[in-house]
């Protein structure tokens, strides 16, 4: 490492929060020396829980969090946020706008926030919202919680970041086959269904319950109500169902926790849970499994990323395109045949080396 990397990682891990804003900046903007500085910090990871909080926007998610965030905060324990907000249009800047509805937590000297914009990332993380959460776990954070921006139904990155992935659904985001087409049914450890003080609340827990146990592959529990299938009966039964079948195949029953955020309601249970499901993958070894999984793919990002730069940046790419252009435009050349030439010039290129 350069000096100046050196001072700071000496200071990160000195516990100053000058130096895990510094190195949150360095990783965000992937200054030069960013991956050195990951490299040294790779060893102190994995004592944090990372919790990712995704779903609609308008659910409520900030202000579960803030909520999560105090009572973490009551039992002691340390909380780093990364809140994923919109880039301006303007600037490419992250908005703010999770950070403000989360002032009340904002100047607790237990808590740190970082906001990062998107910058055109899909999926509804930031780039490098990855290397991030690493950063804040090595600090030394016991808890550390990621929001997503709120884009809706491409919003399924989180489940590859997280240990444990929050959707965050409310009484008007429509029928739950809704939320099933968007995938959140494959990522979800637990749903929660905020501001249900609302009506559909119950409903709509219902719905999600009977879904769970459909994607067992057993057929849908029949309870007849006085104008035929009661959705109450329905749900409780498959409810019931479900953690049976969860429990003799050593797996996780999905809870359906209904919470009102704003005034707290619910935040205890689903503390619980969230303990619940750290002690269920520790145990089970679904831990391991998913932070082995994020590894691998977080090798073969930083190998494409190289591979980029040494196509692009380190080789004759650019070049090359710029030259087959006129024959790509006329019909002569396939841009196949352009990315050939290509990747063969940065196999030579080794080969020499």
């Amino acid at each position: 490492m350069l000096p100046r990397e050196q001072e700071l990682l000496t200071q990160f891990r000195a516990g100053k929060r000058l130096a895990l804003a510094r190195a949150i900046s360095l990783v965000e903007n992937t200054r030069p020396g960013f991956e050195a500085l990951l490299h040294e910090i790779h060893a102190d990871l994995g004592r944090a829980q990372r919790v990712g909080i995704t779903g609609p926007p308008g659910a409520g998610k900030s202000t579960l969090v803030s909520k999560l965030t105090l009572v973490f905060r009551g039992r002691g324990e340390r909380v780093g946020i990364v809140a994923v907000d919109p880039s301006s249009p303007f600037t490419g800047g992250a908005l703010l706008g999770d950070r403000i509805r989360m002032n009340n937590v904002s100047t607790d000297p237990g808590v740190f926030i970082r906001s990062m914009a998107t910058r055109g990332s899909l999926g509804g993380l930031a780039t490098t919202t990855k290397e991030v959460a690493d950063l804040l776990d090595a600090y030394g954070f016991e808890r550390v919680l990621m929001e997503t921006v709120g884009v809706g139904q491409s919003e399924l990155e989180i489940a590859g970041t997280a240990d444990t992935t929050v959707v965050v659904l409310v009484p008007e985001s429509g029928d739950s086959i809704q939320a099933m087409k968007a995938g959140l049914m494959e990522v979800a450890d637990i749903f929660v269904i905020n501001k249900a003080d609302r009506p559909g609340a119950d409903r709509l827990a219902q719905e999600l319950e009977v879904m769970l146990h459909m994607r067992l592959g057993e057929a849908q529990p029949t309870a007849a109500g006085h104008h035929g299938v009661s959705l109450k009966s329905v749900g409780k039964a498959a409810r019931q169902r479900s953690r049976a079948a969860a429990a003799e195949q050593g797996g996780w029953a999905i809870p359906v926790l209904k919470t009102v955020a704003q005034s707290g309601e619910g935040i205890d249970a689903l503390v619980a849970t969230l303990d619940r499901h750290a002690v269920y993958l520790q145990e089970s070894g679904a831990l391991s499994r998913r932070r082995q999984a994020r590894l691998a793919e977080r090798v073969r990002a930083v190998v494409d990323r190289r591979l980029r730069t040494l196509a692009w940046l380190a080789g004759p790419g650019e070049q090359i395109l710029e030259d087959a252009l006129p024959a790509l435009e006329s019909g002569d050349e396939s841009p196949y045949a352009v990315a050939a030439r290509i990747v063969r010039e940065m196999e030579l290129a080794h080969q020499r080396y």
